[in-house]
């Protein structure tokens, strides 16, 4: 009988150490400019996006659902690819060249010298994921111009999402081409341009 139990013990732990769940790594969609958007040797003016800053909450490699007004969930087996606030800036880069012609854009990581025409600063407020219902990005946006003078403006956009990670991640993908575009029209607007 205690052989029996020592086996059934020994099968139970092993079967219990089976694979663990496979991780999944997500990034913001974007499609890059296109060459023919602008002249890469001659660009009419340079904007710089970042820092971005996010929430301390979703400022982790996770995935953070929200699961009711004052609970969230942290997803251990769904994680970004690269620091949320990196992918923001580069998703609003990318969109930013394709909105304003003759733009060449960077983010702050990957331009550190030299003085850009427009630096883009975000205040990312909420990034909220709340599955099978959308996702929710609020964020506070300054458009610093290279004589000192600065722009400023908010956005706040809700998109919404079926279910799984891959929907609540398109859903922000959606929500940052809207905070582009509000972005965009503000740079317009300095320029002199109709947004």
């Amino acid at each position: 009988m205690k052989c029996a139990r020592a086996l059934l013990s020994a099968f139970l732990f092993v079967s219990g150490c089976g694979t663990p769940a496979q991780e999944r790594f997500f990034t913001l969609a974007s499609d890059p400019p296109s060459q023919a958007s602008f002249d890469a040797a001659n660009p009419k003016y340079v904007i710089v996006v970042g820092p971005v800053t996010v929430p301390d909450v979703v400022d982790r490699p996770q995935l953070v659902l929200r699961t009711s007004p004052s609970r969230v969930e942290i997803a251990e087996q769904a994680r970004w690819a690269a620091p949320l606030k990196n992918e923001i800036a580069r998703v609003v880069a990318d969109h930013l060249a394709r909105l304003l012609d003759g733009a060449r854009t960077a983010t702050s990581a990957e331009r550190a010298s030299g003085t850009p025409d427009y630096r883009v600063l975000i205040d990312v407020q909420r990034f909220e994921s709340a599955p099978q219902e959308g996702a929710t990005v609020q964020a506070a946006w300054t458009v610093r111009m290279q004589d000192g003078s600065a722009l400023s403006g908010r956005s706040l956009v809700t998109e919404p999402a079926g279910a799984g990670y891959d929907a609540l991640v398109a859903a922000h993908s959606r929500a940052l081409i809207a905070v582009s575009r509000d972005i965009a029209a503000g740079i317009a607007t300095a320029r002199g341009q109709k947004p």
